[in-house]
């Protein structure tokens, strides 16, 4: 193996930028993702035209597959299926028409068929089988195009750099290929092809076979794309020779199969009288699992795929809150994982302050480079109360006071931010503005740079006090003086019980727009309300902050033409200037939103009220690829016969749209634990009009395991409690 070379970009993948002018269509792509690893290919499972800016084999924020193209004798050829049964594996069907090879009327019009099987594990396996339909032997030949041009992945969403590192001149054997790449961190990166029958051919772009393809005689290829952790160069490319043989992908796909077999035994099982909502729950439940990565000796939940797959804090402790009701370690690992990367100094640039909790973290050469504040960034007002309110809620439902115990010094670290940094003006709201100029400019939930807008669609200037987040604070006070009174801690819990009530007033008091019916959506810098009809009240019902009045006049506006689209609640009013129903925050349905507000309108003893809102989001999921809800969709009136509207650029599989349906399912149920006082309420249940049936199996409570079932008679649902096992549990089910 040679010493290291450096190349341009254009003699190594043949363009000399990364351009995003155009992407695929998300519905033309196929998406799989393990680990840390995932792959956006055509639907015929090829990476192509080489650097298109949506596609690619990723690895920790890093493309390491830019150009991926299998081409073969008389193709191109047409796509038949292309599948992705689970989010690990794929498998694309292809025929070769006859008339390239001059078939006569006797031989079939679809004369080769090609099938591709891709599998993610640590790497990406995939196995061609070829099969001919033809009466006479075939000399045949099939070429795999490849390059790497190890774009960060915010290059890759169009972020504009002012320089790259250096590329480093492919190199092969055999049976590999190896591509390399010396980023501006001074770090080499390599990804490497390796093949398990030797090509023909190998060159820097790609490799070719030739063999004879036979009539019913399946011809396979099989190859693997791996990469390396960066490492600081050391004069030499490490040899490709030495590399281990390909695994084989059957054990790869065997391996998965028997992992998500324990995730899915470990799982809360809710089962229907319906078919295909029970494939939903099957699907997110499986989802989820995909979107565990393990870092830093941590696994933790990422936020969703393709272009977010890493940790964001307030999505993470969101996710952890609806689906505690489907297994508690999904907000055990998000509690500690924060945790242990909670803020400790100040930072302008990463926006890091003390014991306040991260917005997200990057790991590609740009985040190691310094050219992004992603190491971690800490742009987010919410992320800090919404995990003092994960860690009261994880309480709740698992009564462990020694995790509590463990993250106390961590919950009073944030306590402290949200009185001292978090409240930039002293006037007891949290409140948000970038200290980064290349931070974020919103940092709620609704964190796209318009997301925050006065009706008529103007923008504010900051600070931003949001309304929602007020909830979270007021919501996480309270939590917290519960928690310091289980600790033995009386007089801590009383001083936070009032400054939540000081607070509770304060909301009623600035956001409360009598006129409207609703709250403001956000307080502008100068205290002035911000009188945009949102679907952020929601939000506070979930806190439970409003009078039922209060409730009751929100709920109108929730279910009312503005802002319920027929497939669900929009995030901003039709009725205002500032409504785009394409837009990312300001009119488009996003499942996570609707959930909150569903199980806050069942706080208030709403849930019928809610109903609408779970039918659509059924019946919109039903109408998604492979029954999933995706992030967003986008906000026009629903017509009759037709689907929602896609978003372009919504990621799917997301765990909050996957953990979507377990929060509307408890809210709707009234499944509310007390798992200190080892007691399960389950508190007027209601079903919506297209289940007559839901069992929750095993569902864990505490050191308990109860099993309920809930039978529709009209508009009347019933409780059965059906068993408790593996530990003490009374189950009240209220009926009022």
């Amino acid at each position: 193996m040679s010493q290291v070379a450096p190349i341009s970009m254009t003699e190594a993948v043949g363009y000399a930028a990364i351009e995003c002018a155009q992407e695929t269509p998300a519905e033309q792509t196929l998406v799989l993702k393990q680990d840390r690893l995932f792959l956006v290919s055509t639907a015929h499972g090829d990476i192509t035209p080489p650097g298109r800016c949506s596609l690619g084999l990723f690895h920790d924020d890093t493309r390491i597959l830019s150009h991926y193209a299998l081409r073969m004798r008389g193709g191109p050829p047409s796509l038949l299926s292309a599948e992705a049964p689970r989010t690990y594996t794929a498998q694309v069907d292809l025929a070769i028409k006859d008339l390239p090879f001059g078939g006569d009327a006797w031989d079939p019009k679809n004369a080769v068929h090609v099938r591709r099987e891709l599998v993610l594990s640590d790497r990406l396996h995939e196995r061609v089988t070829l099969t001919s339909y033809f009466k006479e032997p075939l000399e045949y030949w099939v070429e795999l195009a490849l390059g790497a041009d190890f774009a960060d992945i915010f290059e890759v969403r169009g972020w504009q750099r002012d320089g790259r590192g250096e590329f480093v001149a492919p190199v092969w054997t055999d049976r590999d290929l190896a591509f390399g790449y010396v980023g501006r961190d001074g770090r080499l990166l390599r990804s490497v092809v390796r093949f398990a029958d030797p090509p023909e051919r190998i060159t820097p772009t790609g490799v070719r076979w030739r063999f004879a393809l036979e009539r019913h005689a399946p011809h396979r290829l099989e190859w693997e794309v791996s990469c390396a952790e960066p490492q600081v160069p050391g004069g030499h490319t490490p040899a490709a020779s030495v590399a281990p043989a390909p695994a084989p992908l059957d054990a790869a796909r065997t391996s998965l199969e028997n992992r998500y077999r324990t995730w899915r035994r470990e799982c809360t099982r809710w089962h229907t009288d319906v078919p295909k909502f029970d494939v939903t729950l099957r699907r997110a439940v499986d989802d989820l699992r995909a979107l565990y990565v393990a870092v830093d000796g941590d696994e933790v939940l990422s936020a969703g795929i393709p272009w977010y797959s890493t940790v964001f804090g307030r999505d993470s402790a969101i996710t952890s809150l609806q689906t505690l009701s489907l297994n508690p370690r999904i907000a055990r690992d998000t509690l500690r994982y924060l945790a242990r990367r909670q803020g400790e100094r100040e930072d302008p640039f990463t926006e890091e302050q003390p014991g306040k909790i991260l917005h997200e973290i990057r790991r590609g050469e740009m985040a190691r480079a310094g050219e992004i504040p992603h190491v971690p960034y800490f742009g987010s007002v919410d992320a800090t109360p919404l995990w003092l309110v994960l860690l009261h809620e994880t309480w709740r439902w698992t009564g462990d006071l020694g995790l509590v115990r463990e993250l106390l010094p961590h919950a009073e670290r944030a306590l402290t931010w949200m009185d001292s940094y978090g409240d930039l003006d002293g006037d007891g709201f949290l409140e948000y503005a970038r200290s980064s100029d290349k931070g974020l400019i919103n940092q709620g939930w609704k964190d796209s740079g318009d997301g925050v807008p006065f009706p008529d669609g103007s923008l504010p200037e900051g600070p931003i006090a949001l309304v929602e987040v007020q909830g979270y604070a007021y919501d996480a006070k309270v939590r917290m003086a519960e928690l310091f009174h289980a600790l033995g801690r009386p007089d801590r819990a009383l001083a936070l019980r009032s400054e939540a009530d000081r607070l509770r007033r304060a909301i009623t008091g600035a956001f409360w727009q009598e006129d409207l019916g609703t709250f403001a959506l956000a307080l502008d810098g100068r205290k002035q309300p911000i009188r945009t009809i949102t679907s952020n009240p929601g939000h506070l019902l979930w806190s439970r902050v409003p009078t039922a009045e209060q409730a009751r006049r929100v709920t109108g506006h929730l279910l009312g033409p503005g802002l319920f689209s027929g497939w669900g609640i929009r995030t901003l009013s039709a009725e205002h200037a500032a409504f785009n129903p394409m837009s990312y925050h300001n009119g488009s349905v996003w499942p996570h939103d609707n959930a909150i507000a569903v199980f806050g309108l069942s706080l208030f003893g709403r849930a019928r009220d809610a109903l609408p809102v779970v039918r659509a989001l059924h019946e919109a999921s039903g109408r998604a690829d492979f029954n999933r809800l995706p992030e967003l969709f986008c906000g026009m009136t629903r017509q009759r016969g037709v689907r929602p509207v896609r978003y372009p650029v919504s990621c799917s599989p997301q765990a909050w749209a996957s953990g979507a349906f377990f929060m509307l399912l408890q809210g709707m149920l009234g499944i509310l634990p007390e798992a200190p006082a080892r007691v399960l309420h389950v508190r007027n249940p209601v079903l919506p009009d297209f289940l007559n049936e839901l069992t929750v199996s095993r569902l864990a409570v505490g050191d308990a395991r109860v099993s309920l079932q809930f039978r529709r008679h009209g508009e009347r649902t019933l409780a059965h409690l059906l068993e408790v096992s593996g530990g003490s549990l009374q189950v009240r089910i209220e009926l009022g």
